[in-house]
């Protein structure tokens, strides 16, 4: 009765439904994991334990992938807590407030960052957070502020980056055909992505927040510095502990060179993990890399060269960095916990079948000639909506990729087949980007040091902003087949949509 039905996605909706009601993340994703366990057993007391702890829970800690991220998140966690006691972000920090003069530079700088950080979004996400969070405290940016630039950065710059793990995934998807060539033509019909990134630009160039984000950022801009750092600390809880001693022989170089060579590190580590010391070529090493197994070896290896580099140059000596390393770990344990109840959610929506479900509305749709000009649209809100409740833009990839493919028969020269598999990754991302129990909505938190659910509500408008303007370019890319003229319509009317929310906003005020 509950598998392969509209009862599958009721455990995520409950837990996000709650989530944003009651502002507490943990409790709500428990419940809706119990919600799962209990339609999966058919309400059978011992079914439900059995099902929640061993299946789910357990299962999801025990999986090679995820135990990679985790331990990706504890070793970058030491690096960014090395770095702060050897005095590097402190001195970065310092520098920047002489060379970035205005709040809207910081936030350029900011999304250039993220920018050029493509490789991976778990990557993208902690490294510029860590970086930028002393240059926006500078400038009384807000921490949700930061996180939805961190966020809007990860996974929309992954997916049109030809060379990044996402990329990598995508063409995974595609059988028989050269998928990194798909995707590259798909790149240009990716709305979603690319409008994000025009929304970025836009806000900070036009100066003006609208929804949640602006009482965020009149609240960062009332707050004082105490207030501030004392809601950083409660959110690593360090609120209640001594502050850690920071070296003052610290400079610049001792946050870039740890940054550059996590940088490299991670992208040597990712490139052996698809063989490119064994011949493979650059890209094909990248389309076929294990990244959560690369990001570890890189980081790993980033720890060593790092705590090498404070203890020769005397900035930290060796038992200060091996003391840093567990207020590292522990800094990281809200992004672990979160992450631990959203994969176990995910595990429960998967044994229910959602995909199967969701597959077959899909289909059925998509049998329906008379609305395969809207394919692309309701492809995108379909791929949208199914992230949003799984929490997985590479498991939406998987279910709805195939299907695309299917309905055109394989054809790779249809060009309609293109925009429609552009806009199911576009409607992806919309999703994941939406979605408390993304993983990397989790990671941006992390990487901001903000709330979680603070983050989720105040990125929520700005998303659906985006996500509504992308599925009209999607409507008329559907008809005119061309992104000469869809693109350059959908970055219009971005534009025209943020003037006229500004003009509304400011008829408002006076």
């Amino acid at each position: 009765m509950f598998i392969d039905s509209f009862w599958s996605l009721l455990p995520p909706i409950i837990a996000i439904a709650l989530a944003l009601i009651t502002k507490e993340v943990y409790s709500s994703l428990f419940i809706g994991i119990l919600v799962g366990g209990l339609l999966y057993s058919g309400f059978s007391f011992t079914g439900t334990i059995e099902h929640v702890f061993v299946d789910g829970m357990i299962g999801q800690l025990s999986d090679p992938w995820n135990i990679g991220i985790l331990i990706f998140l504890v070793v970058l966690g030491g690096v960014v807590m090395l770095m702060n006691r050897a005095g590097g972000s402190a001195a970065f920090g310092k520098w920047a407030s002489e060379h970035v003069k205005t709040k809207a530079g910081a936030q350029i700088a900011t999304i250039l960052l993220g920018m050029i950080i493509f490789i991976d979004d778990y990557f993208n996400c902690l490294t510029v957070g860590s970086v930028m969070r002393p240059v926006t405290d500078k400038h009384r940016i807000s921490r949700e502020k930061l996180a939805y630039l961190i966020d809007a950065t990860a996974a929309p710059i992954c997916i049109i980056a030809p060379i990044s793990s996402w990329a990598a995934a995508v063409t995974g998807f595609v059988d028989g055909a050269n998928g990194l060539t798909l995707f590259v033509r798909a790149i240009p019909y990716n709305f979603y992505a690319l409008l994000t990134i025009v929304m970025l630009f836009g806000l900070t160039f036009m100066n003006f927040d609208y929804g949640t984000m602006k009482v965020a950022e009149h609240n960062s801009r009332k707050a004082s510095e105490k207030n501030k750092a004392k809601k950083a600390a409660s959110l690593t809880g360090a609120e209640d502990q001594p502050n850690p001693p920071v070296s003052v022989k610290g400079k610049v170089i001792h946050l870039i060179l740890p940054i550059i060579t996590l940088i490299i590190c991670c992208i040597i580590g990712m490139i052996y993990t698809g063989g490119f010391f064994e011949g493979a070529s650059f890209v094909d090493a990248f389309s076929g890399s294990d990244a959560s197994v690369g990001l570890v070896y890189g980081s790993v290896a980033a720890l060593i060269i790092t705590i090498v580099f404070y203890v020769c140059t005397k900035v930290l000596s060796f038992t200060e960095c091996m003391n840093a390393l567990p207020e590292g770990f522990k800094s990281m344990v809200p992004a672990i916990m979160v992450l631990t109840f959203a994969w176990t959610l995910k595990s429960m929506t998967d044994s229910l079948g959602a995909s199967t479900y969701v597959a077959g509305l899909v289909q059925h749709i998509a049998d329906n000639n008379a609305l395969m000009s809207f394919i692309p649209a309701i492809v995108f809100v379909v791929g949208a909506f199914l992230a949003f409740a799984t929490g997985t833009s590479w498991g939406t990839f998987g279910i709805l990729i195939p299907i695309v493919v299917n309905v055109f028969a394989g054809n790779l020269n249809n060009e309609l087949m293109i925009i429609s598999i552009s806009a199911c990754m576009a409607g992806a991302v919309c999703g994941d980007h939406c979605s408390p129990i993304s993983d990397t909505t989790i990671m941006a938190s992390a990487g901001a040091q903000c709330e979680h659910i603070y983050h989720v509500s105040t990125q929520l408008p700005y998303a659906l902003t985006v996500a509504t303007v992308s599925l009209v370019a999607y409507v008329f890319a559907g008809f005119l087949k061309n992104w000469l003229i869809c693109l350059p319509l959908g970055i219009l009317l971005m534009i025209g949509t943020l003037f006229v929310i500004k003009n509304m906003k400011s008829s408002k005020n006076a």
